[in-house]
Formats: C-alpha cells, structure tokens, sequence
C-alpha cells in the first residue's frame, strides 16, 4: 500500500496528513507528536481516530502543520488522520461520522469592524 495523503483544517490550521503502514509513530514537523504537543488533552485528540477505528499501532504519520495555535492544530491533524483511515477503508467512515471526527469545523475569527475595538465590543459610550 502506497502513502495516503490528506489535508485537514481547522481555524487557521493547515495540516498536510501522509498515511503509511508502519508500527504506530506519529511525527509532526519532524518531532514526535508527544515532543510537539505536550498537553495530554491535545495527544488525545490526535490518538482519537485510531482509538475509534482500532487501528493503533497499525500505521505510521507524517505530519506538517503551519499556522493557527496548538489547539487548532491538533484538531487539523485530527480531521486529516481520519480522512486517512476513511480512505483506506470505508468501513471506518461510520464509526468516525458519528463521533463528528469528518466534519471540518467552521467557525473562524470573525474579521474586526471599523469604530470598534474588536468584532463585537464597541467603544464605551458616553451620554453626557
């Protein structure tokens, strides 16, 4: 089997997912994902596709992944990991669907507004 490759994203995350059978490493930017995330909340979500499907320890990741903050990192290479799975076997797309791991989430930052401090704070305001 040849590598699969996908792209997930969340935010303003980036992550370009390369899928090849190998022994369960996962590598983000060339560290070892426990080394780039040390959160555990964040090594979760990276390890929940694999968790789902029963594939853990089946497949080797390479991962490079720009832009955004850890969070929505970690969520891009969680969306990319499970397009990955799907497209080795359907048989995963259910089990993935269902806990919301196929849906790229898209809330973004919403842009600032002339007149105001930020999107929706407005500047205080004074009667007298």
């Amino acid at each position: 089997m040849e590598v699969i490759n996908t792209l997930g994203r969340r935010k303003t995350a980036v992550a370009r997912v390369y899928l090849t059978p190998g022994k369960g490493n996962v590598t983000v930017n060339k560290k070892d994902y426990k080394e780039f995330f040390p959160v555990d909340v964040l090594q979760y979500k990276i390890e929940q596709p694999f968790k789902l499907t029963d594939t853990t320890g089946q497949y080797d990741v390479t991962v490079n992944v720009a832009g955004g903050g850890i969070n929505g990192q970690a969520e891009a290479i969680r969306l990319g990991i499970s397009r990955a799975l799907i497209e080795v076997s359907a048989e995963n797309k259910p089990l993935l669907k269902e806990e919301g791991l196929t849906t790229r989430d898209p809330r973004m930052v919403e842009r600032k507004k002339p007149g105001q401090p930020k999107a929706r704070k407005k500047f205080q305001f004074s009667k007298r």
